[in-house]
Order: C-alpha cells, then structure tokens, then sequence
C-alpha cells in the first residue's frame, strides 16, 4: 500500500455529503472548503447570498461538487427550511458543521432579552435543531460526523462574555449529549475551540492592533488564528480517522487556552 493510498482511505470523505452553516465566511467558509476538497459535496448553509455564491462558484472552480442554500437560522421555520432545502442538494448528509453564529456582547448589566433570544436561537437552537433533523439519519445509517465550532468563552469568562458565552458553554453540552445518544450507531459528535481568529465575527476586536498584539502574545505559537488553521481538524473530525473521538472539545488555539 503506498502513503498516498493510506491516507486516502483514511481521511477521504469521497461519496460523504456535508452541511455547513456559516460556510459562506471565517473558519465556516475553510472548513467547507477542506471538506470538498477532501472529496465531500458541500452544501452550505448561510444568509447572504452573494457570498455563498461566490463560496460556491471558488469550489466548482477547483472541480469540487458544491452548492448552496440561503437561510434564517435565527427562526425554528427559518432552520427547518434551510435544513429540506440543504437535503435536496446532494441527498440526507453524513456530516453537519455548525459554524454560524453571532457575537452580541453588551454588558451584563446591560444584556437584554431579545439580545439573549437572538445569541441562543443563531447559536445554540439551530444547532440542535439540525442535529434533530439528521442525526437520527446518520445514527440509522451507521455513520454520521456533527462538528460544532464553540468558543473560549465556553470555558472561561473574558470581554464581556454574556450570552455569547452561555451559548458556546451550552453547545459544548449539547455536543456531549448527542456523543452519548448517537455514538453507539457510529456517529460521532465533537466541538472545535478556536482562539482568536481574524474573521468578520470578531472585527470588533480585530480593529484594535494593540489587543490584537496581545492577545497574539498570549498564544504559544506568537501569533493570532487564520481560518484555514481550522482545514485538518475539521478533516480529521469528519473522516473515519476519527471513529473513536467523541464527546470532545478540541481546542486550535495556538496554545492560548494553556499558556
């Protein structure tokens, strides 16, 4: 068996199919990219529809099988919806990112219910109401990969974490709970934990060098994350390579979390 047959095998997602919210920007927009490339036909998931069909045109440019779907996840309706449409594309999927989300943080004392309504419906109710709509499909199947993109903020409290915060600590409980309900069928369910990565849902902070350069400092490696950092886990976390990882909160931080 020569290298490049064994790590065909082992990480090709070759005949998969893939959801991804958020995929049209950030770390959702490099992760549907890797898994395409990897082999799978990606649908992605998002509201703007001039970048998910520029996201989508970039794929098909690279011979990738592609295609997309523009969607509220804020609405129970709006998440039902976009889930049949992404199913038509390519048939019921073997793998589901969550990588949509949004980054509301006023301050506590100033935090108010429609704030917290809208972080937990984007953050924390489309994702279990996608993972209810095809994890008992993928659990019937023998196969199924869910990868939810949390936060640091799901484990420690800083800039104003407010409801943001609740909602990546929630999803991480809810990865959990579906690893234990759907693992035995060959589905696995894990988070990956970005630091800070410069994309659109964090230009708050990004338009500020100075915090920029600290919290770079605070990284290991001396440096902030880049999208593409998140390609090989989100690989690893969709192949078959991955069959016994479950249940698990995967931090690529650059060693933020532990320095």
């Amino acid at each position: 068996m020569t290298s490049q047959t064994y790590l065909s095998e082992l990480f090709s997602l070759n005949g998969k199919v893939a959801v991804v919210t958020g995929g049209s920007s950030g770390i959702g927009r490099a992760i549907a990219g890797a898994l395409a490339r990897a082999g799978a036909s990606v649908v992605v998931v998002a509201r703007k529809e001039a970048e998910l069909a520029a996201t989508v045109g970039e794929l098909a440019a690279d011979g990738c099988r592609a295609a997309w779907v523009s969607g509220d996840l804020g609405s129970r309706d709006g998440v039902r919806a976009a889930a049949e449409k992404a199913a038509e594309a390519f048939g019921e999927p073997d793998i589901l990112v969550n990588s949509a989300g949004i980054n509301l943080r006023p301050p506590m004392g100033e935090l108010g219910e429609e704030v917290w309504d809208t972080t937990m419906a984007v953050n924390l109710e489309a994702p279990y109401l996608l993972g209810q709509r095809f994890g008992p499909g993928m659990a019937e199947r023998g196969f199924g990969r869910i990868i939810h993109i949390t936060s640091q903020q799901a484990h420690r409290a800083f800039v104003q974490s407010g409801a943001y915060g609740v909602s990546k600590g929630a999803l991480e409980s809810l990865a959990r709970s579906q690893a234990e309900a759907w693992s035995p069928y060959g589905v696995t369910c894990n988070t990956l934990v970005p630091g800070f990565v410069m994309t659109p849902l964090n230009a708050r902070l990004s338009s500020d060098p100075e915090k920029v350069a600290a919290l770079a400092a605070r990284t290991m490696v001396g440096r902030n994350g880049l999208a593409e950092d998140f390609a090989g886990a989100a690989v690893f976390l969709a192949s078959r390579a991955s069959a016994y990882v479950t249940g698990q909160a995967i931090f690529v931080d650059g060693g933020l979390s532990v320095h």
